[in-house]
């Protein structure tokens, strides 16, 4: 079926005025190596290159220092106003600081001699931050971009361009896997040409980043970290395609040295503490949860808690326009280590965190974690929790994109199958976690950490087995598998549904589980469940 959606050591790094001057053809050894000829002096290109590698590799406030310098060198250098507009631009985040974009293209004046290739570069962005909204600019803006790569197809940088801006439409878009298969095709044929290039790799990553599809970007996801060992972001994004293979400690090391190297950024620049890389921080928790390393996620679970509670005004504030808080992804960290350790006595862990905005779809997820918990534990108290959350879901109404309310309404299909379950009313609970599944299917593809807390395949196999139907069960434990290949509650949920049908199977899941597990914390129920499992079959044949 169609499904949607060993690193190097870590370096310190210093950005100053000792980087090694570059030519036209290349950028620092750093970030990479790209071609972008253009008429600027050669120490204002020295800067140019670093910002546009700085930029494939998302790290737009470096970009944005990179291009400054630039234009401090040479004033009337035009693509150095061009890259500044280009940071201010994040395709597949979403994100635009249209007027800081609009001042920096103010600045290529008429009076700016600029090459025909260079016009076509700024008549493009210019449509991205033209009249009109975001969604049809970033289509004129595309539609630029594809005709400055069919016009120039041997500049790389053009397609490198190009295949991002196919990215940034695929968001949200009923045609997302043909574009982004288009843009991984072009990424694809940019790394063939120039196998060091930070943004074919990067871009490679992002068009394959589904089950269905990751396969492909393995290659890159395993050499982008060594093409820019400088940014933290290149780091993490390997982890994108490890995890959804499966890879745990290929994903634990790429989230481990993407957290690492933003901490050292950070410290090295004196930013605000927002500009850490918590994204990595939040996979690497959610990683670490699907190795057993349960202990190691409670302590990352903890100084996430710590660095929320001790920062101020000044450090939630990233200076680019978007309002980044140190708080983020603390509501989703909570509930994941709830889910799949399975401590529901910790759901008063799971708060808001501050800062979050009273309509954030985030604040559905304490009443998720309480309502599931109590359901499972045949608590009346679920039923408040699954009235809390319809009316929270009900009271956002038209400001819900389509993915957001079904994602809330999938939360309350479970909860309410919980419910209906704990009740030993099966097929009512069955009814609604046939809507949910489907309801699930129909989402963009899985990418990072479930969206969802708990998968809505994993939840219908743990109900089916609870009524004594494992052969179903079984079922929906394969399609979770196939959606989050080697989550480790799925396996254990499908050893336990083939114990009743195929001992074999249960064992080659108990036995993947254990390698999983291979540095899990001891003395983990599960972790006994398999090996006296596997402890008796290996008996029995003797």
């Amino acid at each position: 079926m169609s499904l949607r959606r060993t690193m190097r050591p870590t370096l310190i790094f210093l950005f100053s005025a000792s980087i090694v001057a570059v030519t036209a053809s290349a950028a620092t050894p750093e970030l990479g190596s790209i071609h972008f000829p253009t008429s600027g002096s050669k120490e204002a290109q020295t800067h140019f290159l670093r910002g546009v590698a700085a930029l494939h590799s998302f790290w737009y406030e470096e970009a944005l220092a990179a291009f400054g310098q630039a234009t401090t060198v040479e004033p009337g250098f035009a693509m150095g106003y061009w890259g500044e507009a280009m940071a201010h631009n994040h395709p597949v985040w979403a994100e635009q600081d249209i007027d800081a974009g609009r001042a920096a293209l103010a600045k290529i004046t008429d009076s700016i001699k600029l090459s025909k290739r260079e016009q076509t570069y700024v008549d493009a962005v210019r449509l991205l931050y033209g009249e009109g909204d975001k969604r049809n600019r970033d289509r004129a803006y595309a539609g630029a971009m594809k005709t400055l790569h069919e016009t120039y197809p041997e500049d790389l940088e053009g397609a490198c361009f190009y295949a991002l801006s196919l990215l940034g439409l695929a968001e949200d878009n009923e045609d997302a896997e043909r574009l982004r298969v288009q843009a991984g095709a072009i990424a694809l044929d940019v790394s063939r040409q120039n196998p060091e290039h930070p943004g074919a790799a990067h871009y490679t990553i992002h068009a394959f980043d589904d089950p269905d599809h990751a396969i492909r970007a393995l290659p890159a996801a395993r050499r982008y970290a060594a093409i820019a060992p400088a940014a933290p972001h290149a780091q993490h994004m390997p982890a994108h395609i490890f995890l959804q293979l499966g890879m745990w400690p290929e994903a634990a090391s790429s989230n481990e040295a993407g957290w690492r190297d933003s901490v050292a950024w950070v410290q090295q620049k004196g930013l605000p503490a927002a500009h850490r890389d918590y994204h990595s921080l939040s996979w690497l928790h959610y990683v670490y949860l699907q190795q057993g390393r349960y202990k190691e996620a409670r302590q990352l679970l903890k100084l996430k808690r710590t660095h929320m509670l001790a920062v101020g005004e000044k450090d939630e504030t990233d200076g680019l326009g978007y309002g980044w808080r140190v708080g983020r992804y603390y509501e989703a960290m909570t509930a994941a280590f709830i889910l799949e350790t399975e401590r529901w006595d910790l759901a008063a862990m799971v708060v808001p965190s501050p800062g979050l905005r009273p309509a954030d779809p985030d604040q559905a997820l304490p009443m998720f974690v309480r309502g599931l918990g109590a359901a499972l534990r045949g608590r009346t108290a679920a039923g408040r929790y699954l009235a809390a959350m319809r009316s929270f879901r009900q009271s956002r109404g038209s400001r819900d994109s389509p993915r957001t309310g079904t994602q809330l309404k999938i939360l309350e299909l479970e909860v309410a199958a919980a419910i209906q379950g704990s009740k030993g009313h099966y097929d009512e609970a069955f009814a609604l976690m046939d809507e949910a599944t489907a309801l699930e299917e129909a989402l963009p593809p899985p990418s990072g950490p479930p969206r969802l807390i708990k998968p809505s395949h994993e939840l219908y196999g743990e109900l089916l087995l609870r009524a004594g139907r494992p052969e179903a069960a079984a079922k929906q434990f394969e399609i979770a598998l196939q959606r989050q290949p080697n989550r480790a509650r799925a396996l254990l949920g499908a050893a336990r549904a083939a114990q009743r049908l195929d001992r074999e199977a249960a064992a080659a899941y108990y036995s993947k589980l254990l390698r999983i597990w291979a540095h899990a914390d001891p003395n983990l129920p599960e972790l006994r469940e398999a090996e006296e499992y596997l402890g008796r079959k290996a008996s029995e044949t003797m």
